[in-house]
């Protein structure tokens, strides 16, 4: 695990923290997620004429990306409509370092040593902790549990068909910008097909988040399947659910919500499954 993997799924981490935190927070999931999608993809759209075209290869992965990633977006929206983000978000992706694990093996042959699997499972548990262990777990409705397990085989889903994608693209950055670019289509054309006038409100009177959440969104992701590339998959997923971490300090140091003994707990698991990681990979 090089210091460049590291840098660059971190900085993708502490992203993610912000696009979800701005997701949850503003009002409607779809029209936010919907929102950011369409800034992202202009974005890339714009930047794809700079590099040449995914490998044939890749275009299955990508179409079936942009679907998983579609089912995901609906079924986020409903883990947040039904929990808290507190709650839902540690669960969801505390869970899909390990899938991931097991599908990337089972997939693409990268077989986990021993040590780096136990660093991969203190990160899903300290993650997985501040759901599970942090006193909101047995306050949790059933649809909240349904729809974080739900949301987490998807998010392992994605990234397995991302990490294989980029891989086989000939050019990272091809797969990334094209992927981009097909993702949000789905969803924003049901929303133009039936919420066309409310999420239009929502963009106009959010304009400025909109358009941070997109950059943000778009810049996160892409930066995780940079990395995929360069490292495994498992590794590379597990360090991005850091971002549950860097959304307990950022509640605790510009929200003044207290940091607490869960999330404590949870840091020093995390910090011990990359500290393994580090040391074995």
């Amino acid at each position: 695990m090089t210091p460049v993997v590291i840098t660059l799924v971190f900085t993708a981490a502490l992203l993610h923290a912000v696009w979800n935190a701005m997701m949850k927070s503003g009002g409607s999931p779809e029209f936010s997620v919907a929102a950011f999608q369409l800034v992202g993809g202009l974005i890339c759209l714009a930047l794809v004429s700079l590099v040449p075209p995914p490998d044939r290869a890749s275009w299955p992965l990508i179409l079936a990306s942009v679907v998983i990633h579609n089912a995901y977006y609906l079924t986020l929206a409903q883990a947040y409509r039904a929990g808290d983000l507190s709650q839902v978000y540690p669960l969801f992706r505390g869970l899909a370092p390990v899938m991931v694990a097991v599908g990337a093996a089972l997939a693409a042959g990268e077989w986990l040593s021993p040590g780096i699997w136990i660093g991969v499972v203190l990160v899903s548990m300290g993650v997985s902790s501040l759901a599970l262990f942090g006193g909101t777990f047995g306050r949790m409705s059933r649809q909240s549990v349904f729809w974080g397990l739900t949301t987490s085989i998807l998010i392992a889903l994605y990234t397995v068909v991302d990490g294989l994608g980029v891989r086989t693209a000939g050019n990272s950055l091809s797969y990334i910008l094209w992927l981009n670019v097909f993702e949000g289509i789905p969803i924003i054309c049901v929303l133009l097909l039936f919420r066309k006038s409310a999420w239009f409100s929502y963009i106009k009177g959010n304009a400025a988040g909109v358009i941070a959440g997109g950059i943000a969104a778009s810049t996160a992701y892409g930066l995780v399947m940079f990395a995929m590339s360069l490292g495994a998959m498992a590794v590379v997923s597990s360090l991005r659910e850091t971002s549950v971490i860097f959304a307990a300090i950022i509640g605790s140091v510009f929200l003044r919500e207290p940091f607490g003994a869960a999330r404590i707990r949870a840091a020093i698991l995390v910090a011990a499954g990359i500290i393994l990681m580090k040391l074995l990979g």
